[in-house]
């Protein structure tokens, strides 16, 4: 059911590690990579209240959600194969301004295929299974992160270039790219073909029978429910707005941070050797983090056991509110690794728990388009940072990006702090279940 989760992480997982390099190498400056990924969070904004709005009306031969998730691997597909080649039309377009463009499809195009896959999970689980449920598909996010992340510098140690040619982008990293388009496809075709979806009448044996008229009603019907958000929802925006602020600055600076931080390296490199192996040592810092994402994913249910829904995603975001702050102190990018257990912890959590608590307090028939309006509280912080975490850069602090890692760690305690005020309405069915 969450296996081609599995291949929309490894699209992730390269774009995350690799795109504000890749944008470097044709010539945008450090400031301005906020900017350019701005388009992510920008895509997902529009597009995944879309297709939660579509998907919860969708029924055909093919399923509910499976439709939007085969159409999303192709588009998804085609664009990791196009973004490193971007240098080759420099020609007639700047590099730059066809690699920004690649990123906007690339990024429209992972959120038509990401979106239903939170949606499939509360639709075939109860509220008992849904910690579970979301653990299983973080642990499957994890394997697909790790191996995307790792991926560029296990080819360069198995003899594909680093040096940036001609079109601007190593070859270590176009094959990076070509593989994670075909992972994406295989993995997603192996959730459409091998996992079920409820057909509607059964749907309803479970979730209610949905409101007829919220049913039939147009696109409009999105701000109606915006409107009409649970409680819950609101006090997770708080909390998903710490954390993914966080999240935003850390995958945007980290590289040119430990460029210059660690390896002192100077700002204005973008081109080296050095440069390119500071890339991926923090491409391969992401694997980790993403490794011990995997494998603390198996063991979220049994913490929420003992900390309960809240209080585990409240240990974690101080894990990695940790993790991210250390990186000021580190002097050995080895130690990087050690930074990136604590983040780690918190990327698990921040996958699964808000999607638990958030799912036992969504209507019937809603699942979709509620889990595409709450994707407006994870891309809201990044568009703000988007706008203005460059000029925070370099007019605030000096040019050294190091200090918006330094911010992102702070934020995620925020995060930690505002979770315990969220009211948990499935814990509280479960709790009342049990008596």
């Amino acid at each position: 059911m969450s296996f081609g989760f599995l291949g929309v992480q490894f699209g992730f997982a390269l774009q995350n590690g690799n795109t504000s390099r890749i944008l470097r190498s044709f010539g945008a400056d450090v400031e301005h990579l906020p900017m350019f990924w701005i388009v992510a969070p920008l895509m997902g904004m529009i597009v995944q209240p879309l297709i939660g709005h579509y998907s919860d009306r969708t029924w055909n031969r093919v399923g509910r959600r499976k439709p939007y998730f085969l159409v999303g691997a192709l588009l998804s597909s085609a664009a990791l194969v196009f973004l490193p080649n971007s240098g080759a039309m420099s020609s007639v377009i700047p590099a730059l301004w066809i690699g920004a463009g690649m990123v906007m499809i690339m990024d429209a195009s992972f959120n038509v295929a990401m979106e239903p896959f939170r949606a499939l999970v509360a639709d075939n689980l109860p509220d008992s299974q849904r910690t579970s449920g979301f653990a299983v598909q973080t642990f499957l996010i994890g394997v697909g992160a790790v191996i995307g992340s790792e991926l560029p510098s296990i080819l360069a140690k198995n003899g594909f270039s680093q040096e940036a040619g001609e079109s601007g982008v190593a070859d270590n990293i176009k094959y990076a790219f070509y593989i994670g388009a075909a992972v994406f496809i295989v993995a997603i075709l192996i959730t459409v073909f091998l996992s079920r979806e409820y057909p509607p009448a059964e749907y309803e044996k479970y979730h209610g029978k949905p409101d007829e008229a919220s049913q039939k009603a147009g696109i409009s019907e999105i701000f109606k429910d915006f409107k009409k958000m649970p409680r819950t929802m609101k006090q997770l925006g708080l909390v998903q707005f710490f954390s993914w602020f966080a999240l935003f600055s850390m995958w945007v600076f980290t590289t040119d941070a430990v460029a210059t931080h660690v390896y002192g390296l100077s700002p204005d490199d973008a081109r080296s050797v050095a440069y390119n192996d500071a890339g991926n040592k923090v491409s391969s810092a992401f694997g980790t983090y993403n490794l011990v994402a995997a494998i603390y994913a198996l063991f979220i249910p049994i913490v929420a056991k003992f900390l309960g829904r809240k209080g585990t995603h409240a240990f974690s975001l101080i894990a990695g509110g940790v993790g991210l702050i250390s990186i000021y102190f580190i002097k050995d990018p080895s130690m990087l690794t050690y930074s990136m257990i604590g983040v780690g912890l918190a990327w698990a959590s921040i996958l699964a728990m808000p999607y638990v608590i958030l799912s036992g307090s969504i209507p019937a028939g809603k699942l979709g388009i509620y889990m595409g309006i709450f994707n407006f509280f994870i891309t809201l912080p990044q568009i703000i940072n988007g706008i203005g975490g460059g000029w925070i850069v370099k007019n605030i602090y000096g040019g050294q990006p190091i200090y918006a890692i330094v911010l992102a760690g702070f934020f995620m305690l925020c995060a930690a702090v505002s979770v315990l005020f969220v009211y948990d309405a499935g814990a509280i069915r479960i709790r009342q279940e049990k008596k």
